[in-house]
């Protein structure tokens, strides 16, 4: 029988949820299953650390995952040919969406014990951070700050009533963007001489979705080893509100203000900004670098 270590987050409430509860009884009709609540980033860490060879199961959304991750890649353990189980439980579940997880908890667990691995990509940075899904900067992440305020009560809505306060307030940062050690400039018009604009809102992804389905990077594959990148320059109110209204479609890509290429390597810099990895917030950040580790997890997804 296979054993397996299911972490819940402790303070999500995610160990009274009806839901969970149908899941966790799937997994134990098939499975030895040990429960982790774990309520910080140091007991996450403590409970992969001690799996004992257990597979891991993530509860949760992209946010759960993404701290799963960095904890096992902490731990010197995070390895491909040990595939995660993922039941989505969060509020967007973008990950989820991308790979075609089931959002349904009970099936989510049938797929833990009867799936296929698919390995995927993982970005890094230069700080020991990692990004599961997406990472953005500039507005996106204003956005995620603003709809954290109202996620409790209004779930996936959240996110586009966060993206339209953002909009209506934020008004781009003079970054410079490279990708694979190249500016990204898309035209000449407003760029500085050393390769800086006004960009409302930069983005690296190897998820197709944010928000709980906004398709930031409609095109993005989570497997082929190189991010999809978006950069929008849509920093004028009338530009910034259609750039809004053609992001909830996917259709902001063939927007003259908006860049979309792909990489391995993204760097910026510039001024003090906010930025949302996996739904992670971190404000004043004035440069980071990321990098695009091929195949470096997996997860298990229908068969």
């Amino acid at each position: 029988m296979e054993r397996l270590l299911v972490v819940v987050n402790q303070d999500a409430g995610t160990t009274d949820d009806d839901a969970v509860d149908s899941a966790l009884t799937t997994l134990r009709e098939g499975a030895d299953v040990r429960v982790a609540a774990t309520a910080d980033e140091d007991e996450l860490l403590a409970a992969v650390t001690a799996r004992e060879g257990r597979r891991v199961v993530v509860i949760g959304g992209d946010g759960s995952v993404h701290a799963t991750v960095r904890a096992l890649d902490r731990a010197g353990v995070l390895d491909p040919r040990e595939p995660l189980g993922v039941i989505p439980r969060g509020t967007g579940n973008d990950l989820a969406r991308t790979l075609g997880l089931p959002l349904d908890a009970a099936e989510a667990a049938d797929v833990v014990l009867t799936g296929a691995a698919r390995p995927l990509d993982l970005v890094r940075d230069e700080r020991g951070g990692v990004v599961v899904n997406a990472v953005h900067v500039g507005v996106g992440a204003e956005a995620g700050a603003e709809a954290a305020r109202f996620k409790d009560r209004l779930g996936t809505a959240a996110f586009p009533l966060g993206a339209a306060i953002a909009g209506v307030t934020g008004s781009g940062s003079p970054l410079r963007v490279e990708v694979d050690g190249q500016v990204a400039a898309h035209g000449s018009e407003g760029w500085t001489a050393d390769g800086r604009t006004d960009v409302l809102m930069l983005a690296v992804c190897t998820g197709r979705t944010i928000g709980g389905g906004t398709p930031l990077a409609p095109d993005a594959l989570p497997d082929d080893g190189l991010a999809e990148v978006v950069v929008c320059t849509a920093t004028g109110p009338v530009a910034r509100a259609a750039f809004a209204a053609a992001l909830l479609t996917g259709r902001h890509v063939d927007r003259d203000d908006v860049l979309v290429t792909r990489g391995r390597q993204v760097t910026f810099t510039g001024p003090p900004v906010d930025l949302n990895a996996d739904g992670e917030l971190e404000s004043g950040v004035t440069s980071r670098t990321w990098h695009v580790g091929r195949h470096a997890w997996s997860v298990l997804v229908p068969r």
